[in-house]
């Protein structure tokens, strides 16, 4: 039988590492990818192999980490609240501040290439249309098309998978509850990271951030439905 292999997109997020579970629970050899870019919130990289060092002997199948520098690229992109120390507002085209113009369409092409160079054809994120900031690169119809423009452009079969594409976050924790019960509910809290200030000094019962930034409200909303 053939072995499935997978890339997911790992950020140390919440949404990322529930993905991860997600995985993990589903195909034979697991690797991950994130991404330097210049983030205000780069506490999230610091964060990452603390999660993966927890979760690997749990899992032998969980594999090579990847990270990819896009400073250069990402950071040269005009100025965002995600990348720049601003304040997070909406602009005039209705969409916050905190969108990095493209970002996951270069996320997804630097990891369509690792996985060509790994013998991987699928790639897994953690984008969302339910409970998301309205971010145009994290719609369904994109990912979906960026599959197809992948595979063509490689040659190579890209397929992505977005588990928490149709979910709020209120599901999102409740799936990973499913996944893993209260350690990896635990993991979460205690070591993930969402805020996009970056903040780790403030604690709260869903985790660690600043409790005002729209991901913090947004992790905290999730919590507060999901214990409902």
């Amino acid at each position: 039988m053939t072995e499935t292999r997978a890339l997911v997109l790992f950020s140390g997020g919440q949404d990322s590492t529930t993905c991860l579970a997600w995985a993990l629970d589903r195909y034979d050899h697991v690797e991950t990818i994130g991404f330097s870019y210049g983030q205000r919130h780069a506490v999230e990289l610091q964060q990452r192999p603390i999660i993966l060092n927890r979760i690997a002997p749990h899992h032998s199948h969980l594999g090579t980490d990847h990270i990819v520098d896009l400073t250069a690229t990402l950071g040269g992109l005009g100025e965002t609240a995600l990348t720049q120390d601003i304040a997070i507002t909406m602009q005039a085209n209705n969409l916050p501040n905190t969108f990095v113009p493209g970002r996951n369409l270069f996320f997804l092409t630097a990891a369509a290439a690792i996985a060509y160079r790994r013998g991987i054809n699928l790639l897994i994120g953690g984008m969302c249309e339910t409970d998301y900031s309205g971010y145009p690169d994290c719609r369904n119809d994109t990912i979906q098309s960026m599959a197809a423009t992948l595979s063509l452009a490689l040659d190579y079969r890209i397929a992505i998978e977005t588990p928490l594409m149709w979910l709020d976050k209120a599901a999102t924790w409740a799936l990973a509850y499913t996944l893993g019960g209260d350690h990896l509910v635990q993991l979460i809290v205690d070591e993930t990271h969402s805020c996009y200030l970056g903040d780790r000094t403030h604690v709260h019962a869903w985790g660690k951030g600043c409790g005002s930034c729209p991901a913090c409200t947004l992790r905290a909303e999730g919590w507060r439905r999901w214990h409902k």
